[in-house]
């Protein structure tokens, strides 16, 4: 990967820009595909052979150059080196309790700081698992900061009973004022906090000057404004206005997602789309409308409630006799074409959290750090494993 990061955002905005129509929409707008020159291929892609390709980012973009031909260069553009660093061995009293995949989220993220002198401060700990794992590999001293109180009376009883150097601060850092818990001296991480929250952790950490900064981002559209404020003047000279849609994009891989997970989405977005089509038989309106997010164990339930439901979140009144069976027919239709526009949508995830991560590396170089951009742990334990490293100059 090129280390100019200013030359390597330039050309990535460039791609995107100029390719924004493939991108740049909303599925559910659409009862057709939108682009005349992929209809004849998206139209004989079977269903098996969609799922095949959405797994496989680079088989996508591969496919997809024979129609859209930036896609070709996008590879390049978003590949990031593996960091190449030893895992921390845990003794099963600092692991258990700790979910699945992400003990080894965790050894990988703390292996690639490799801190042992610097205090830490962790924002956005949680139970303070990565700050208990740094604690226990040799910093001098973790302060964990969370918003939820009993989060931190949890990470209070796990720290004093494995005896590990570590105070925790209950604090909305959203809303309280947080700029005392940075200080120069002092290593900043930062694993998975969500859009606002890691924004305000990098505007704090660089302007209490810390020695080293270390986050990997998340969930980049919560928290902020429906439309996207670029952090460094390099890309506030975009031509791209990202959306809260559009930053969604970026998290929609789904390596880590259960089946049963991936079943309940799809059962879901079939009955959207059908009960979009009902609207707007009703309603006589030929766009789409957004039925709030809602509990997922309503999917569990009859087709028939969830209309009840949604109509009642959009005042609309039901007929007494209504053919369910036959909506939710031709929704199965129109769910093919949107799972085939989202299908092209997602040859660009990465590109977009890409673009997203080097505004932040660019913001950081610009407050008078020296910045490397790694990939810290495979994309099977987790899709968000891009690690900004920043240190003082």
């Amino acid at each position: 990967m090129t280390s100019n990061f200013v030359s390597h955002f330039k050309a990535l905005d460039q791609l995107l820009y100029e390719t924004r129509q493939y991108w740049q929409l909303l599925a559910f707008d659409h009862l057709s595909t939108p682009w005349p020159e992929l209809d004849h291929y998206l139209s004989q892609l079977s269903d098996l052979n969609l799922s095949a390709l959405d797994m496989d980012q680079s088989a996508l973009q591969r496919t997809l150059a024979n129609y859209i031909p930036q896609l070709s260069e996008i590879a390049k553009l978003v590949e990031v080196d593996e960091l190449k660093s030893q895992r921390p061995v845990l003794p099963f009293w600092l692991s258990n309790g700790i979910k699945g995949r992400k003990v080894n989220q965790l050894q990988d993220f703390v292996g690639a700081l490799d801190e042992r002198h610097l205090p830490v401060l962790e924002w956005c700990a949680g139970k303070g698992h990565l700050g208990r794992i740094m604690a226990f590999t040799g910093v001098p001293h973790v302060d964990s900061v969370e918003l939820q109180a009993h989060l931190c009376t949890q990470g209070v009883k796990s720290a004093q009973q494995q005896d590990l150097a570590m105070t925790f601060h209950c604090a909305d850092v959203l809303q309280d004022p947080v700029a005392h818990y940075f200080k120069p001296q002092q290593h900043a991480v930062a694993l998975h906090a969500c859009g606002k929250l890691h924004q305000n952790f990098m505007n704090e950490a660089s302007k209490a000057g810390c020695e080293k900064i270390s986050l990997s981002p998340c969930c980049y559209h919560l928290f902020t404004p429906a439309q996207y404020e670029p952090m460094s003047d390099v890309a506030k000279q975009s031509l791209i206005t990202l959306t809260h849609n559009d930053m969604k994009l970026a998290l929609q891989e789904t390596v880590t997602a259960p089946s049963r997970v991936a079943k309940v989405r799809k059962k879901e977005v079939l009955w959207r789309l059908a009960f979009d089509a009902l609207r707007r038989d009703i309603t006589h309106s030929n766009e789409y409308i957004s039925v709030p997010s809602v509990n997922k164990a309503i999917f569990s339930g009859e087709f028939e409630e969830f209309c009840q439901w949604a109509a009642q979140q959009k005042g609309i009144t039901l007929a007494e006799r209504i053919d369910y069976a036959a909506y939710l027919d031709s929704a199965g239709k129109r769910q093919q074409i949107t799972e085939r526009i989202e299908l092209v949508r997602h040859a660009f995830r990465r590109a977009i959290e890409m673009w997203l991560v080097l505004d932040r590396v660019l913001y950081l170089q610009a407050a008078g750090y020296d910045v490397t951009l790694k990939q810290f742990c495979e994309k099977s334990l987790t899709p968000r494993n891009l690690l900004i490293q920043a240190v003082k100059r």
